[in-house]
């Protein structure tokens, strides 16, 4: 990827022009006392440089001689022992590229000569207050260095402004991880149905699909899987994967793999002994024909705005169909009396942050699908068990179908077409895996 690397620093300072760019590594945080959470880079650092060392930072600079400058941690004998190697200042050229390294201790006097003459600093002031005062410090010294006619940059600018819209628009190297981040999900999900029974707990399904993510080479899950049985599949950010699974009972299991720092987010609902109820076959080809029917107007020139409605108008429609809902469509949408039972959006980007970057309104208005935009498709339906309305086999349920897709100019794509989805795909799937896994 490291060829891909360069082609994005390469458009990012064409798109910038005369300025500078300075991004800084994530930093490492505590989970308790002397123990380290697990370490992923930020997602902007990794997408311009491939390295996933903390404590760097990225300089990109007009000067057509040396544009691509990297700060990082020197070798240390007795700290990559404790800690494992280090890229140090020679590897930042020969393995990643850069036109010239500095140990990140030199960072505040190598960045005065490197902000000199510019007048623009590409910088995301505001979200560490160490980095800020590193920088603004710097700034300072460059003031007081005006009468010796050093100046420095008069604006900083919010560098997502021109780097979150190349995220956006992915490249053919970028989908392809994104495919086998699902792949790789797809397996999960195969492996986990194989597994599935009443009587199990939430959390042995989760460890089936962490598992299985990791020995595919996975570097971690995209997000903590949500393994939501029963009355937790309404509870739309489930984490807690406690409970005990009962007999035909509906399992919503939201998962993604992440490869090569880019995300999978895969939703799929099934029933737990492996066979739908009537009232749950109706209720789930509601949902279904609901994601269908908005993947189908994910089209160029069309909205996610859009793509939600198209999902809300079908959700509805079935809501009416399942007696739940009296009226018509256009009352519901009017009343948003849907919303009891469908309350979230229907589509988020995706791409390196499974919530990826790139914003959804321009001008004040929802902006146009273009080729190479990643995105999900996921309705869902949602039943109390207090709601006289909900027939008693829908009571305390969830139900949520999710694809990814991605937008091209002969129409939505679903990359993860190849994970069941059906109902007979998804009860044939079970039965399958479970003959294979020897389950009851």
């Amino acid at each position: 990827m490291h060829a891909a690397h360069a082609e994005r620093r390469r458009k990012l300072m064409e798109s910038m022009g005369q300025a500078v760019f300075l991004q800084f590594s994530a930093p490492v945080t505590c989970r308790n006392n002397d123990v380290e959470n697990e370490y992923r880079q930020d997602s902007d650092f990794f997408y311009l440089t491939g390295l996933d060392e903390p404590d760097s930072v990225l300089v990109l600079t007009a000067n057509a001689e040396k544009p691509f400058v990297l700060f990082v941690r020197p070798r240390d004998d007795e700290r990559e022992t404790w800690d494992g190697e280090r890229v140090g200042v020679d590897g930042a050229v020969t393995r990643y590229g850069a036109d010239v390294a500095y140990p990140i201790d030199e960072l505040s006097t190598r960045l005065v000569e490197l902000l000199k003459g510019q007048n623009r600093l590409h910088f995301a002031i505001g979200r560490n207050q160490k980095n800020d005062a590193l920088v603004l410090g710097v700034l300072g010294q460059l003031r007081e260095r005006v009468r010796r006619g050093e100046v420095g940059p008069t604006e900083i600018v919010e560098p997502s402004t021109l780097l979150h819209e190349m995220r956006l628009i992915k490249s053919e190297t970028e989908i392809d991880a994104v495919r086998r981040a699902i792949k790789i999900t797809g397996n999960g999900y195969r492996a986990l149905w194989g597994q599935t029974r009443p009587g199990m707990a939430e959390y042995e399904l989760e460890a089936t699909l962490r598992s299985e993510f990791r020995r595919q080479g996975s570097e971690r899950c995209a997000f903590p899987p949500i393994v939501a049985s029963g009355r937790n599949g309404r509870i739309l950010h489930h984490r807690r994967n406690d409970r005990v699974i009962g007999d035909g009972e509906l399992i919503v299991v939201d998962s993604g793999a992440e490869y090569d720092y880019f995300a999978a987010d895969i939703t799929r609902t099934f029933p737990s002994n492996g066979k739908f109820t009537p009232i749950q076959r109706r209720a789930y080809e509601v949902v279904l024909r609901a994601q269908e029917i908005a993947i189908s107007t994910a089209v160029l020139g069309a909205t996610i705005d859009d793509v939600h409605l198209a999902a809300v108008r079908e959700i509805c429609a079935g809501l009416i169909e399942l007696a739940i809902l009296t009226g018509s469509v256009e009352d519901a949408l009017e009343s948003g009396s849907y919303k009891k039972y469908y309350m979230h959006r229907t589509s988020h980007w995706l791409g390196m942050d499974v919530h990826d970057v790139g914003v959804y309104h321009q001008g004040g208005n929802p902006r146009p699908l273009v080729a190479a935009m990643v995105l999900t498709v996921e309705p869902g339906l949602y039943f109390a068990a207090h709601d006289a309305a909900v027939p008693v086999g829908l009571k305390d349920t969830g139900i949520r179908i999710e694809d990814d897709i991605v937008v091209t100019d002969r129409g939505p794509v679903v990359l993860s077409a190849g994970i069941a989805k059906t109902i007979d795909e998804i009860e044939h799937a079970m039965a399958l895996g479970r003959s294979h896994s020897g389950a009851k």
